[in-house]
């Protein structure tokens, strides 16, 4: 449950080096997190087509929900990626990839399922050394 979360610590941070771990499990806390949010909102009819106009202020006030929770985990979101391929010791622009239609999104996830080099690189440690404690890596 902690490599869920261990993005939103890493809220802003842009250096160093992540785990195929930590972004899959925050990949998968954000699907779930998505599911239960938008399971309301099947349930009670919002997504059958008609308008948001139409609904009145609780669709306003469920869409300004749904629109705060993206917000909140697109720094994240975007961080995580980039520390992915600083442990590929490659460069974080590649997430560029993913504006390239069609093929783009296939290209990163390719990329994100890749393992890490092994030692030390140009963006820091290896984050899968055995026995380092977790809060030492990333503090």
């Amino acid at each position: 449950m902690e490599w869920m979360f261990l993005p939103i610590k890493r809220y802003a941070d842009f250096q160093g080096r992540s785990r195929r771990l930590e972004y899959w499990m925050f990949v998968l806390g954000m699907l779930i997190a998505i599911t239960l949010l938008l399971t309301p909102l099947v349930f009670l009819g919002f997504l059958d087509g008609q308008s948001v106009a139409s609904r009145g202020g609780l669709s306003f006030g469920v869409l300004a929900v749904l629109a705060l929770f993206y917000v909140t985990i697109l720094i994240p979101s975007i961080a995580v990626q980039v520390r992915r391929f600083h442990d590929q010791d490659k460069s974080g622009w590649l997430i560029l990839l993913g504006f390239i239609p069609y093929i783009g999104g296939l290209i990163l996830l390719v990329f994100m399922c890749l393992e890490g080099t092994r030692g030390p690189n140009r963006f820091g440690p290896d984050p899968k050394r055995p026995g380092e404690d977790l809060d030492a890596m990333f503090s």
